[in-house]
């Protein structure tokens, strides 16, 4: 394809990426307002995101397998069709049961789309010269991640609009990414009579996963770490992908080829996406709370706040992309990108509820940095390494365990938030004077039905608590710094597609 081809596929394609990952932006900075209108708790704010993440989790590999076998472009159709269904349905929500409901439908749809964007961009361009594209895909994720809290906060700060069309607005760029790929997305589909679709091993994978991410969600708070509960789900999650995995090494079309993750390339850019994702993941989702209840901001303000984060996204992304296809090396990049995201979380792990906004900046800068040098260079590590015929399967491997490692790092951090802020609410009430049982309504995100002096404390605890899980995303994103140490050093092929091996020569005949 010319450079113009490629371009206009890529104006629907990165359209259906600034859709998905807009649905979640712009929903982080007005979630407080959500929750509070609708009466929730702060374990529901944390499953209002955990929903649309576990279902995309859990399908991941599955879209990404169903790209190998069958045709990329209606499989990404069928996908828009389904985020904008559930899109509405969020909008129309009428209480947080409601909500969490339809926004798992919609984690079908975004998960969807995110594989099958990068897995169709990889189908069109070699390795070596996508990371001169990866500049405008990183483009694209900053300006939806920019964008998406401020337009959030604007809209719910808008009285004649409300919070319901954050979810209303998505459809409107659907629509017009529908008739912009129909148009120019030309995608071969090479058919295949010995197509099988292991339908046990993707049952098993999604429920494994699902058993052990609610389990994550719920242990601490309905019941203890050591509990028959614990044992029940902990032990049934984990058996269930044992078995997962002897299904898989059996069938003859796996969803997840273990051929594939057993490299030593591709198994240590998983473990890297799974640190990458739990501390991202987890401690970005929080950053919109922290700044309205920690510290007092309103939606938009708290959207216009987190610009740094977003800019150094834009920018390392846009750079690091041009300059690994120069070079075609690409693991000085990844591993300058985790350790910048770490020192990046280092930084935030010290914040409070008076930390001045410019150290907050400027730990958000670097933690954007980090990202735009590792996230999409991890993907394209493994895609590297494996034939054109298997993209998929390794694709949707890298990106669900990095949206597995968000799902346990929201789930987790959240857990972790919750008890320090009920902690720390207890203790401040203590000192006012104010009976802990008489506090009545602080478990609420609703802080303007709070009397002042209560309303202080809420604040002063959340703000407080904040530093603790940035200390932990400090931790897992560690991990991800040792993990690409040891990445082997790769020059990026500049073919579509792996060579052929060479046929072994006739043994010598006496």
């Amino acid at each position: 394809m010319t450079h113009r081809q490629v371009l206009e596929a890529l104006s629907g394609l990165l359209l259906v990426l600034f859709v998905a990952m807009i649905s979640g932006t712009i929903v982080a900075v007005a979630l407080p307002q959500i929750i509070g209108a609708l009466d929730g708790t702060q374990s529901q704010y944390t499953w209002v995101v955990t929903a649309s993440l576990l279902a995309a989790t859990a399908t991941t590999p599955i879209w990404g397998r169903l790209a190998d076998l069958f045709s990329k472009k209606l499989l990404l159709q069928i996908s828009i069709l389904i985020f904008m269904v559930s899109s509405l349905a969020c909008g129309f929500a009428q209480n947080t049961e409601q909500l969490i409901a339809f926004r798992a439908v919609q984690g079908l749809g975004m998960g969807a789309l995110q594989i099958l964007v990068q897995v169709i961009i990889a189908a069109m361009i070699s390795p070596k010269e996508r990371g001169r594209y990866n500049g405008y895909l990183g483009g694209v994720m900053a300006v939806a991640t920019v964008g998406g809290p401020l337009l959030g906060g604007l809209i719910a700060d808008t009285s004649w609009l409300g919070w319901r069309w954050c979810f209303f607005i998505a459809v409107p760029f659907t629509a017009i990414s529908l008739v912009l790929l129909q148009k120019t997305l030309r995608v071969a589909t090479v058919r295949r009579d010995d197509v099988k679709i292991d339908y046990l091993g993707a049952t098993l994978i999604a429920a494994g996963v699902s058993v052990l991410l609610i389990w994550v969600t719920f242990v601490g708070n309905s019941f203890d770490w050591l509990s028959w509960q614990t044992a029940a789900m902990a032990g049934g999650g984990a058996a269930i992908l044992a078995l997962a995995t002897w299904v898989e090494t059996r069938a003859a079309q796996p969803v997840v080829p273990l051929h594939v993750i057993r490299r030593r390339t591709p198994a240590l850019a998983i473990l890297a996406s799974l640190a990458v994702g739990m501390a991202m993941f987890g401690g970005s989702v929080f950053l919109g709370q922290y700044f309205q209840i920690g510290r007092g901001y309103t939606p938009t303000e708290a959207g216009l706040l987190t610009i740094p984060m977003m800019a150094g996204v834009l920018v390392s992304s846009t750079i690091s992309g041009r300059m690994v296809s120069r070079s075609g090396k690409i693991k000085p990049y990844i591993v300058t990108g985790s350790i910048v995201l770490t020192l990046g979380f280092l930084g935030l792990s010290t914040i409070d509820h008076e930390t001045s906004l410019v150290v907050i900046g400027a730990a958000m800068l670097l933690v954007g940095v980090g990202v735009g040098m590792s996230m999409q260079n991890l993907v394209l590590a493994i895609q590297n390494t494996v034939p054109l015929r298997e993209l998929g399967a390794a694709s949707g491997a890298v990106t669900f365990f990095r949206s597995l490692g968000g799902t346990i790092g929201v789930s987790v951090l959240g857990a972790v938030l919750a008890n320090q802020v009920a902690t720390g609410i207890t203790q401040g009430l203590t000192k006012a004077g104010i009976p802990a049982s008489g506090g009545g309504g602080t478990g609420t995100l609703d802080l303007a039905s709070l009397p002042e002096p209560i309303r202080a404390i809420v604040r002063t605890a959340y703000g407080d608590a904040t530093g603790h899980i940035f200390l932990i995303s400090t931790g897992l994103a560690l991990v991800g710094v040792i993990a690409t140490l040891f990445f082997k050093p790769v020059t990026l092929r500049d073919t579509l597609d792996l060579p052929d091996p060479a046929p072994k020569e006739p043994a010598p005949t006496r």
